[in-house]
């Protein structure tokens, strides 16, 4: 597999192995993937925490007999937007 990276992820990388924490630059883009990944499924969690918190609030409103009126393709507009 071949990349191209800007001089400045070049210089990035070339400076984490030049620390000595990394052995070569293969190491340095295996931990960046390993962490994007992590990251990205921290932001899926989060995402997921708050449209369980706001259907949580929704739930206990439709209890109390309180509704918002609200067209479907907002809420699934703001749904998207979390």
């Amino acid at each position: 597999m071949h990349i191209s990276l800007t001089p400045e992820l070049e210089a990035g990388i070339r400076q984490k192995v030049a620390s000595g924490y990394y052995n070569n630059a293969s190491e340095v883009i295996r931990d960046a993937l390993r962490f994007w990944d992590s990251n990205e499924k921290l932001v899926q969690y989060m995402k997921l925490e708050v449209l369980q918190k706001k259907l949580a609030v929704g739930a206990s409103q439709a209890a109390q007999g309180k509704f918002v009126s609200q067209s479907v393709s907002d809420i699934i507009t703001e749904a998207k937007n979390v």
